[in-house]
């Protein structure tokens, strides 16, 4: 990638072959349709099916099912029902959680997907942010989210939050003045990077990285290649039933062999010994566990939803649980980024904003305080 925050504004636009009146429309397209949308890429999701499948993966639920096979060629039908319908439960809430949990992401991603102003054939426009391609002129003004990371051509005093990539919580003082040596990425004051926010004034960018090329969508790559990490509680299930397997069938060979002993070793009694081991094995499994771990998660699963935590897998509840406090500077927030006005003081009473009214001078000059006193723009 070139340093770009080491060239001047004019050598940057030469590079792109773009003026500051823009990309022409039909060269937007062939870069949009060559370098693909500015979106991250996310990592490959699991079908229903898969997710579904992958709660049997369980050493406890694989204890469960070779029981119920066992059952069947013993001929307890009621147990094998039994044992089936817990497993396949347990399976069918994983999943719904699952997908319940996948939807809420979803939803919160619309919410980092905004529209971006940019310059095309010499004419202001507003487009959605995934189709922003490098080499696109991009207007900045306070409030905006940075779309793609790119070289401030035109300073006008910007100032940007980019804590979300840095963990620096104060405001950055941009600069459209080139960078002598090499800089680290806090110190490119001459660039801004996807993800980040501007707090004040306004300035005009050239895109030069979008989509995965931007340095956010590194951090995005190296955790779509990170693995799933089993929690305290499958390690602690997986450590259990291990032992439970290996205890169980010492004591079915164990009682295998005194029976067999006890009936002097005759031919006909090895069905009936291995019978009875099986049944041994079979009653010593807690059927119930599975169940019942699961329906104890649900149910805390709930309860954090009601407090609006989205949690993706039932057994991360545990996890959360096990965790008496949580260390955290102002900058670990998820918000929208928005202030809207709830009530307004004004003549001694407190008032709601439906409760304006033009023919009242007071609110009236408070009115036409607030709308000259901001630089956002009506989108009809």
């Amino acid at each position: 990638m070139a340093n770009w925050y080491q060239k001047t504004g004019d050598e940057v636009l030469k590079e792109f072959g773009v003026t500051t009146d823009g990309l022409s429309r039909q060269k937007a397209e062939e870069l949009l349709h060559s370098h693909g949308e500015n979106v991250l890429a996310e990592g490959k999701k699991k079908t229903v099916l898969q997710v579904f499948l992958g709660q049997f993966a369980d050493l406890l639920v694989i204890i469960l099912i070779i029981a119920a096979i066992i059952s069947i060629f013993s001929g307890n039908l009621e147990s094998t029902i039994v044992i089936l319908a817990v497993i396949t439960l347990n399976a069918i809430l994983g999943t719904v959680q699952h997908v319940r949990a996948e939807k809420s992401l979803d939803s919160l991603k619309s919410l980092s997907s905004p529209s971006a102003k940019v310059i095309r054939d010499g004419q202001k426009l507003e487009i959605d942010s995934k189709h922003v391609v490098p080499g696109d002129i991009v207007i900045l003004e306070a409030g905006d989210m940075v779309v793609a990371d790119g070289r401030i051509l035109h300073n006008y005093s910007l100032q940007v939050n980019e804590s979300s990539l840095t963990g620096e919580s104060t405001n950055i003082d941009k600069t459209d003045a080139p960078i002598s040596g090499e800089a680290a990425l806090g110190d490119r004051v001459n660039m801004v990077f996807s993800g980040s926010l501007v707090t004040y004034g306004r300035a005009m960018v050239l895109v030069t990285e979008t989509a995965m090329d931007t340095e956010i969508g590194k951090i995005a790559a190296l955790m779509n290649a990170s693995k799933e990490k089993k929690t305290p509680l499958q390690q602690s299930l997986d450590k259990f039933s291990g032992k439970l397997a290996i205890i169980i069938m010492i004591i079915s060979v164990l009682v295998f062999v005194l029976t067999m002993w006890q009936s002097g070793w005759k031919g006909e009694a090895i069905i009936g010994s291995l019978m009875y081991a099986v049944a041994l094995a079979v009653a010593a499994i807690p059927e119930a566990l599975g169940s019942i771990v699961t329906i104890v998660q649900a149910m805390g699963t709930q309860k954090m939803a009601k407090e609006n935590a989205v949690i993706k897998d039932l057994k991360a509840v545990e996890s959360l649980g096990c965790v008496s406090v949580i260390c955290s500077d102002k900058t670990g927030t998820l918000t929208q980024n928005k202030m809207t006005v709830q009530k307004i003081y004004i003549n001694g009473e407190s008032i709601r904003e439906e409760q304006l009214d033009l023919a009242d001078n007071a609110h009236r000059q408070l009115l036409y305080g607030m709308i000259l006193n901001n630089d956002s723009s009506i989108a009809r």
